[in-house]
């Protein structure tokens, strides 16, 4: 239908501006065009100019019109741009006769506002309407792409959708491909998007930053700064800000300084725009790295920042110690969200500044900052270190509360801090309430038992772990020989030891046989362990050679001793534990020559033996104590217990480790 004259007027007005006018044109014609309100309400779109959208929609209401899949398609887009999906649904449910155009519209709006269960719910209903009028096209595929790739549905769908492109003739198109590259990359398939990547007969800047950004995130740093050379050789497509921040974060993740400041050369040789993303990835590269001047620099000529821009030299402060740099700016920023609060938690814990951590959360909350599953996984190593059972289990009771137990990490965290504080039960309470438990939870409550010494429990979890499907790792591994090792259990830490490679394809670590030698060397089976040593395919480790030493010391073997202490005083000069025992070893002799030499060795060196210290929290606070202490009024009957503690310990087949040095404590 043509368009009366003064109506055409009026639409071109709206060129202009002059929406309103076009609204007074449209109230004075009295015949319905789809055209021109197909123009107006794209206008409207356009500029988001919702009240006088609704004021054209209003009107095909009146007219008592159900707006055609044009109309209607026009109308969803409209209510999807403005966040109004509700609307958007109801519009698309009204259309009698839906086509591939009013899907397609309807499956946008759902994926602009990235819900992305329901984009695929949608999906599942086209494909069941069975209408001729209705074909998927590209514009389907890649919303249905960018859903499964956000939700990470698997890479066994992946493959299916791959299949159903492949089919419908769509893996010509540009925009698909690029989909399929990126939802490959989310499900850790990069193999099958470097394949897709090298057949693409055209690819646009898109298509090479999918390829980027998928090595990038998915620890493939190499092959990240490989792809990115390869784009600036062919130089056909000039990267742009998106390229340069994954190219930047594989620089970070790798600590690879030079690159990253060759790709700032290029970003500045390039005049591309340095927003507030890149000068965050920049600032991040340079604060890792240690180029904390070049951060800074960056941070001060700023003129707009947010809180990753205050998160990144923050964590970079902290990774290499300045933290009262990294308070000094996380004060100066008035309103930290929660992200920052969590940078400057986790750092203080890396610094051993616990006690300051602890301090922080409980600021956090009182700024009315819930912490969440980041701060609790953060802050329950400190309260571990402290063995502070009391916040312990007010973080945990505060994790129940906010269902933030179900977390992995969170629930991982609490096992361990009530292990380290001798609350066991409570750490086996946690793994017992545990849902969907995966390997990460057994190791942590094998860990707990342990640390304990406890290697029935701890092996009996093993293998009921084995009996649930569940495989081990070589952190498994490392717990369970550790438990071993602690109660003595030969025969059983050698069939799990020898089964490692051929039963699970996981080739023994250092680290594995450190704990195997112990437990050979704390059973007094120590020609095994020196056996077990010679056939290493490695170079021994000071902690296969500590554990040597620690057999030799409750053997009171002095010559096996001295062979050993020559190697760990080459490896580690400065750890004073290996003279002390050796000293110890010559004391328990009688060779007090010898003794006296090593202690001279020591101190000409500067070492001094510090003595260990406890503390316990009580109901007078927390009471810290050291090795041999005889400070407390009640000393008699502390050594009483202990003298009976320590009996109760032989009685239950605990091995003993080595006594301490009486005369290095003293000094």
């Amino acid at each position: 239908m043509w368009f009366p004259k003064p109506l055409n007027i009026q639409i071109s007005a709206t060129t202009n501006g002059y929406v309103q006018r076009a609204l007074q044109g449209l109230h004075r014609v009295d015949v319905l065009d789809c055209g021109a309100y197909g123009q107006l309400i794209q206008h409207c779109t356009d500029r988001r100019l919702l009240r006088q959208a609704k004021q054209l929609h209003a009107r095909l209401v009146l007219f008592a019109v159900v707006p055609s899949n044009f109309l209607a398609s026009k109308l969803i887009t409209l209510y999807s741009k403005t966040n109004h999906l509700r609307q958007a649904r109801k519009v698309f449910d009204q259309i009698p006769h839906k086509n591939t155009f009013s899907w397609n519209a309807m499956l946008i709006g759902y994926s602009f506002n990235n819900m992305h269960s329901d984009t695929l719910k949608l999906f599942s209903a086209m494909v069941s309407s069975c209408s001729d009028e209705v074909k998927t096209d590209n514009f389907t595929v890649t919303c249905v792409l960018k859903a499964l790739g956000a939700l990470l549905s698997g890479s066994r769908l992946a493959k299916e959708v791959h299949c159903f492109v492949l089919r419908h003739g769509f893996d010509s198109d540009v925009f698909v491909t690029n989909s399929l590259i990126t939802y490959y990359s989310r499900c850790d398939e990069l193999g099958w998007a470097r394949t897709l990547f090298d057949r693409m007969p055209d690819r646009d800047t898109v298509s090479w930053n999918s390829m980027i950004a998928g090595y990038s995130q998915a620890g493939y740093y190499a092959e990240c700064k490989e792809l990115f050379r390869e784009m600036l050789r062919l130089g056909r497509l000039r990267p742009n800000g998106l390229t340069v921040v994954s190219v930047l974060q594989a620089c970070l993740q790798s600590n690879d300084l030079i690159f990253g400041m060759e790709v700032h050369q290029f970003v500045n040789e390039s005049q591309i725009e340095m927003d507030v993303i890149l000068c965050n990835a920049l600032i991040g590269l340079y604060a890792r790295c240690g180029s904390l001047d070049y951060a800074e620099e960056l941070f001060h000529g700023m003129s707009e920042k947010d809180e990753v821009t205050y998160g990144s030299l923050i964590s970079g402060y902290m990774f290499h110690g300045f933290v009262d740099k990294a308070m000094d700016l996380f004060r100066e920023n008035k309103k930290p969200i929660l992200s920052t609060w969590n940078s400057m938690i986790s750092g203080l814990v890396q610094n051993n500044r616990h006690e300051a951590a602890l301090d922080l959360i409980r600021e956090m909350q009182a700024c009315g900052c819930k912490p969440n599953t980041v701060a609790l996984s953060s802050i329950l190593p400190a309260i571990s270190y402290l063995s502070n059972l009391k916040a312990g289990k007010e973080l945990h009771a505060y994790s129940v509360r906010n269902n933030f137990d179900a977390n992995i990490y969170v629930a991982t965290a609490i096992i361990d801090t009530y292990a380290k504080s001798g609350f066991v039960h409570g750490a086996q309470q946690v793994f017992n309430q545990s849902r969907g438990k995966s390997l990460i939870i057994w190791t942590a409550i094998i860990s707990a038992y342990a640390s304990h010494g406890d290697a029935d429990m701890a092996l009996g979890l093993f293998n009921e772990m084995l009996n649930n499907g569940i495989q081990p790792d070589q952190v498994t591994f490392t717990a369970v020989l550790t438990a071993c090792a602690h109660s003595g259990v030969v025969d059983e830490a050698w069939k799990i030891f020898d089964a490692m490679f051929p039963k699970y394809g996981i080739q023994p670590s250092v680290e594995h046989y450190a704990c195997m030698v112990g437990v050979l060397s704390r059973a007094g089976r120590l020609s095994e362990a020196i056996d077990l040593i010679h056939k290493m395919p490695v170079e021994p480790s000071a902690k296969v050679w500590g554990a040597l030493l620690n057999g030799a010391s409750v053997s009171g073997d002095v010559e096996l001793g001295k062979f050993v202490c020559d190697r760990l005083f080459q490896i580690e000069p400065d750890n004073t534990g290996n003279y002390i025992i050796m000293a110890n070893l010559y004391s328990q002799a009688g060779r007090w020559e010898e003794a006296d030499k090593v202690r001279e060795r020591m101190k000409k060196v500067g070492l001094r033996k510090i003595p260990g210290s406890s503390w316990i929290e009580t109901s007078n606070g927390l009471q810290s104590f050291i090795a041999k202490d005889t400070a407390n009024g009640r000393t008699e009957e502390i050594y009483e217990i202990l003298e009976g503690l320590l009996g109760l310990m032989k009685e239950k087949g605990y091995v003993l480790l080595d006594e301490l040095d009486e005369e290095s404590v003293n000094n």
